[in-house]
């Protein structure tokens, strides 16, 4: 599924912290990892010694990849990323929220943000929460979140999800939310309605029901595969977190669009709702079709 995975660093610990993601993956897919550093235009002066800190990279970890390749370009660090990765074929980008910048408040128009906007390939993201921490291998991607909405849309992770299962052994949740009510505009501006009681369960029932079938689609896998159904109802970026922290798992897997359709990535979506506030790695895969 996944032959070539790209992972840009910079030069720091925390864009480093990527790697145990890479290695965990490509051991499992038999890929290719790519070491990729942009090098700035105000840097280029400093070009041979981002090519001398990638090779020393490539040469520390060679040993527990299959195989593992280093580039150094120059331009703007996002438009080289996504131009890299489309043009060779890149089926998977890894990288920390943060490098070089530190650890800073989620921006927009961050390296990260404008990844997760433009790349048309899934972007697993890395929370980076402090320098030279230690990942080990006993915490990677043994209990793996996917919400889902109904909506086909909504289901851009499932096939990804379904390899990692089948070939890590992971055990995957899928998660239902069921909003408590809608807002509806009146006179005096945007109120909130709650839905019945009886209307909670219907929308409960439809959710369970849809996740079965997911269920059973991934059940029909091979290898060792543990799925747990949870259906909540909430506010739905909010809840995933909560889900998500409450039952440390190690990552969540959404797409990038649902219910409100193929439009273009924006900042307050759901998918960037978790992106944001999320603790554990978030993979972020496009909706089939999605214009970028």
């Amino acid at each position: 599924m996944w032959k070539k995975i790209l992972v840009p660093l910079d030069g720091s610990d925390l864009a480093e912290m990527a790697l145990p993601y890479a290695e965990e993956l490509a051991n499992a897919f038999k890929s290719e990892v790519i070491l990729l550093h942009v090098s700035e235009p105000s840097e280029s002066h400093y070009k041979h010694m981002h090519e001398l800190y990638v090779k020393e990279v490539a040469d520390r970890i060679k040993e527990r990849f299959k195989k593992v390749s280093q580039v150094v370009v120059s331009g703007k660090p996002a438009d080289e990323i996504i131009s890299y990765a489309d043009k060779n074929k890149v089926g998977l980008i890894i990288m920390t929220s943060h490098g070089r910048s530190g650890i800073l408040s989620w921006a927009t128009g961050s390296i990260a943000n404008k990844l997760l906007q433009a790349a048309t390939m899934p972007v697993l993201l890395v929370r980076a929460a402090k320098p030279k921490r230690k990942v080990t291998r006993e915490v990677l991607l043994n209990r793996i979140l996917l919400p889902l909405d109904g909506s086909e849309a909504g289901e851009a992770a499932v096939s990804y999800i379904g390899e990692l299962m089948s070939r890590l052994e992971s055990e995957v949740t899928l998660l239902g939310v069921v909003s408590s009510g809608q807002h509806i505009r009146s006179v005096g501006g945007l109120d909130y309605i709650s839905y019945p009681p009886e209307q909670m369960e219907i929308f409960k029932k439809e959710a369970r029901e849809y996740l079965d079938g997911v269920y059973r689609r991934l059940k029909r896998r091979k290898g060792t595969v543990k799925v747990i159904i949870e259906v909540v109802e909430g506010d739905v970026g909010q809840k995933i977190l909560e889900f998500a922290e409450g039952k440390r798992v190690d990552l969540i897997a959404v797409s990038s669009h649902g219910h409100s359709g193929i439009e273009k990535w924006v900042f307050g979506s759901i998918a960037n709702k978790v992106v944001q506030g999320s603790k554990a790695p978030v993979l972020m895969a496009k909706a089939l079709g999605q214009k970028v």
